[in-house]
């Protein structure tokens, strides 16, 4: 059953719910579950945008949901295909039904039944354009730049960040919104996203005339970077790893000897006792390394805070707070090239 309501378009058949709407300028939010309601949970589209001018028409067989460039169709047997503002086709599902093609029958969105109440989701996509490049997918170890025609792990790993969204040549850009272990298939004929635990199918898709648009309405959508500090924007020394607060001592000291500039160092890895223990190892540690980090505040806010005055927000935070929390939650920052590090006692300790 094809339905209106709320500018939004709902297609509803056998214990399926789909649901288009509007998500900021030329862009579409779509969604599907087999649960009685669509889950409350909004991920990466945490950002309400305001609300869209749509125009909805409904068919005998058919229905329409357009948003200034974009339009998606949905057929009365659940069949979706997106087209830009020219009316050509850039995203289509890949839907095969044994009344089309005799003796076969693929579901675009297929939703397998697992154990614990959630479902394994498949969602099938067909290329409209064999030479299509898509870029984006987060980083990969691959090598090449066009990861049409690649198979991705939808997670996270050592030296791979996933992040599903990609930007198409045929001027659309997607996002895959569910934090789910899964897959990526992106082949020249069809394409493929599966999600290993799942209730819901949802992605947001944007057609826009310009690479830059495109990112930009991404950006609207799912939040904006801030810009870094400058004393961030500089060389950040870190090395697996320090054994202990001397050793951290000792590689200050050398960058000052060398004069060479330093913005930031990082205590990383197995500073603590136990895997996801929010503290220092005390056996390497004794106090547990918070001398060393305020003697490092201590005298590179000496050297470094009157030339900088955009640091003394920063170091003040360091005073109102131990420097151990201080040092997780924004490094051990000073301006170069003046990088004074001295020992000194507990009672000269800010």
């Amino acid at each position: 059953m094809l339905l209106s309501k709320d500018d939004r378009l709902h297609f509803t058949q056998d214990s399926e719910h789909v649901q288009i709407e509007a998500w900021g300028p030329n862009a579409l939010r779509i969604r599907a579950t087999k649960y009685h309601t669509l889950p409350a949970e909004q991920c990466a589209l945490s950002i309400r945008p305001p609300k869209a001018d749509v125009d909805i028409s409904l068919g005998a067989d058919h229905a329409t949901i357009k948003n200034g460039n974009i339009t998606a169709t949905i057929s009365k047997r659940g069949k979706i295909v997106i087209k830009n503002a020219k009316g050509e086709r850039i995203l289509e599902e890949y839907q095969r039904n044994h009344i089309d093609v005799d003796g076969r029958s693929i579901d675009a969105r297929n939703f397998k039944p697992i154990l614990g109440g959630d479902y394994h989701l498949t969602y099938r996509l067909q290329s409209i354009d064999r030479a299509e490049k898509i870029y984006g997918m987060g980083q990969h170890r691959e090598p090449v730049l066009n990861v049409k025609g690649s198979d991705l792990k939808v997670a996270h790993r050592n030296s791979q960040a996933s992040v599903p969204f990609m930007l198409s040549n045929l001027g659309y850009g997607m996002l895959w919104n569910n934090p789910a272990v899964g897959r990526a298939v992106l082949e020249k004929s069809t394409m493929t996203f599966e999600t290993y635990s799942t209730r819901v199918l949802d992605y947001w898709i944007v057609a826009c005339n310009t690479p830059t648009q495109i990112i930009e309405s991404y950006a609207d959508v799912t939040g904006k970077v801030p810009m870094m500090p400058e004393y961030g924007l500089g060389f950040w020394q870190c090395k697996l790893r320090y054994q202990n607060p001397e050793e951290l001592l000792d590689v200050a000291r050398e960058y000052k000897k060398r004069g060479l500039p330093l913005d930031v160092i990082m205590v990383d890895f197995f500073h603590w006792p136990k895997q996801g223990e929010w503290k220092f190892d005390p056996t390497h540690r004794s106090d547990p390394g918070e001398s060393a980090m305020r003697r490092l505040l201590s005298s590179w806010k000496e050297s470094s805070a009157e030339s900088s005055p955009e640091l003394q927000h920063s170091f003040d935070r360091a005073e109102t707070k131990s420097a151990f929390e201080f040092s997780f939650k924004s490094a051990l920052a000073a301006k170069h090239p003046a990088i004074k590090v001295e020992e000194c006692s507990s009672d000269e300790m800010p």
